[in-house]
């Protein structure tokens, strides 16, 4: 069993989530290892959304065993989820940034947040993953001068801060147009290249058939294994659903 965990990044057995005592999700099976993209799809309500939260802890384990980067869901104690949150990378669909500082300053928000004391190495970190993101030359920009790719992009960097093991994404495409999911979508593979295993919710369809990867979907109660996605030669005219 160690070495089982050891090698899997998210293992969960026979797992129930319940919101307000109610069943969200029942006899879950999941099991992420390094270097995956995962998708966890389904319509709005199906619980793919707690599913997420339960992996990096906002959302207790009911049922089951659960682990994530080692660490005991199903037994963790609150003041120990700072600790495996800073090794996690969460991007939001509504961005969640702050609205009064630049983007310089809300990625070293972060970085103070998570024990980054020196300022120099903090500007450092931040200038290395705007790189990576293509956003290096706004990191004085305001998030209201950002378009919602940009924004997001600026989310991507500050997820990839404490260089995490695994990257959730819930819904990262949802309020983002045909051309800005694709860049957000290949900003997310070209990490997952670097072994940094993804486990993203969406409701749309079209992702993985230009992003092929593992596909999960939740539907009445379960998570189910699904097919393969089939390719799409020609999906320019396709947009991004919205929820």
């Amino acid at each position: 069993m160690e070495e089982t965990l050891t090698n899997m990044i998210v293992d969960y057995s026979g797992v129930e989530l319940r919101q307000d005592d109610r069943p969200v999700l029942s006899d879950v099976e999941l099991h992420v290892s390094e270097g995956e993209l995962i998708y966890i799809m389904g319509e709005v309500g199906s619980g793919k959304s707690s599913l997420l939260k339960s992996i990096y802890g906002e959302l207790p384990i009911a049922e089951g065993e659960a682990h994530v980067l080692d660490t005991d869901m199903s037994r963790v104690r609150p003041r120990r989820l700072p600790g495996l949150r800073k090794r996690l990378g969460i991007i939001f669909q509504d961005f969640q940034l702050l609205r009064d500082r630049t983007v310089e300053q809300n990625l070293s928000f972060v970085l103070r947040a998570t024990g980054w004391n020196k300022r120099e190495e903090r500007r450092r970190r931040i200038a290395e993953v705007l790189r990576q993101v293509g956003m290096e030359a706004h990191a004085t920009s305001m998030p209201h001068e950002l378009s919602g790719g940009e924004q997001q992009c600026v989310c991507i960097a500050r997820a990839l801060l404490n260089e995490p093991k695994l990257l959730i994404a819930d819904e990262p495409t949802a309020n983002l147009d045909a051309e800005s999911s694709r860049h957000v979508m290949r900003l997310l593979c070209d990490i997952r290249a670097t072994g940094t295993a993804i486990v993203l919710s969406t409701h749309n369809d079209y992702l993985p058939t230009l992003f092929p990867g593992r596909i999960l979907r939740c539907q009445s109660g379960r998570l189910m294994e699904a097919a393969p996605a089939q390719e799409e030669n020609n999906i320019e005219g396709n947009t991004e659903n919205k929820e």
